[in-house]
């Protein structure tokens, strides 16, 4: 009887272990919104780099997340969506832009606040909007405007 007791003890155990590791897994992933955030949406010509669970900082602090990744159709720009911490309150002329770790890191998005009295609400749209820079685009401009520079230089 001892046995079963033990066995069944076990089990609930590894099941309250195993039900733990899949909440927090998905917080982690940005499947849940924990109370205390709100909702805003922003529109960008590309979020390269850029999931759902990725972070969303302020003066380099994690803010939020990104919750939402949407192709529109009519636009062909991403459609995003960003939970933000509700004491994080946003005038209505602030940017919101794709920015990378570092050469080889990983991208986040950036928000860069505005000077407007007026607060953004939840819902409403960040309308100044800058999408990834692809670093293969720019290293090719570097090369292609560093050969022209020295063909000038020859002639």
């Amino acid at each position: 009887m001892s046995e079963n007791r033990t066995e069944v003890l076990t089990g609930a155990a590894v099941l309250a272990v195993a039900l733990g590791f899949l909440i927090w897994a998905g917080q982690g992933a940005g499947l849940t919104r924990p109370a205390g955030e709100y909702e805003l949406r922003a529109s960008f010509r590309s979020v390269e780099g850029v999931t759902v669970g990725s972070d969303v900082r302020l003066a380099g602090v994690k803010v939020g997340t990104v919750t939402a990744l949407d192709l529109n159709p009519q636009t062909f720009f991403a459609d995003a969506k960003v939970a933000l911490k509700k004491e994080v309150l946003l005038p209505t002329d602030s940017a919101i832009l794709i920015s990378s770790d570092g050469l080889l890191g990983g991208a986040f998005v950036e928000i860069l606040p505005g000077g407007s009295p007026d607060n953004l609400s939840p819902g409403d749209e960040i309308e100044d909007t800058q999408g990834a820079v692809s670093v293969i685009s720019l290293m090719m401009k570097f090369v292609d405007g560093d050969s022209s520079d020295s063909e000038e230089a020859a002639q």
